[in-house]
């Protein structure tokens, strides 16, 4: 169930959004409100799991990760501990940047970062040795149009 958020709520988690490095004293002045009251409203949106955990963008071509594929997989297998594998192994794979299993046609989707498509070989040979996949399809992004990471509010 959502958490109730006020607008006053919404503005602060604009605010974090945007940066949140600001100080709360920034933030208090952009919103409307003073230092305080901000902090409290920030410690319930953390305790109520609206705030996840505060952390920093990277650039992935600045880290030499220029390749970034969306790995489309259908498979055979929809055992319990098929899919305990396949989600374990997803989870310790670094260039699995996102994983969603999908309604349709493909089970599955991730997205990929590496740094070329040698190290996209690299991880797919792995990813299959680990477990048993019917078909991989594999989409090079040719141009990030947009990549957000703020949620509408």
């Amino acid at each position: 169930m959502p958490t109730r958020l006020d607008e006053m709520d919404r503005k602060i988690l604009a605010e974090l959004q945007d940066d949140a490095e600001q100080s709360l004293d920034e933030i208090a002045r952009k919103v409307g409100s003073s230092k305080t009251p901000v902090w409290n409203r920030i410690k319930r949106m953390k305790e109520a799991g609206v705030i996840l955990r505060t952390t920093a963008l990277l650039d992935p071509d600045a880290l030499g990760l220029e390749a970034c594929f969306f790995v489309l997989i259908r498979t055979s297998e929809h055992e319990a501990d098929w899919q305990r594998r396949f989600l374990q192994t997803l989870r310790e794979r670094p260039e699995v940047l996102e994983a969603h299993r999908l309604a349709g046609d493909i089970d599955y989707i991730l997205k990929v970062r590496v740094k070329n498509a040698r190290a996209y070989d690299q991880f797919y040979q792995a990813l299959i040795a680990q477990v048993k996949i019917h078909n991989v399809t594999a989409l090079l992004s040719m141009e990030e149009i947009k990549s957000v990471t703020a949620l509408p509010l």
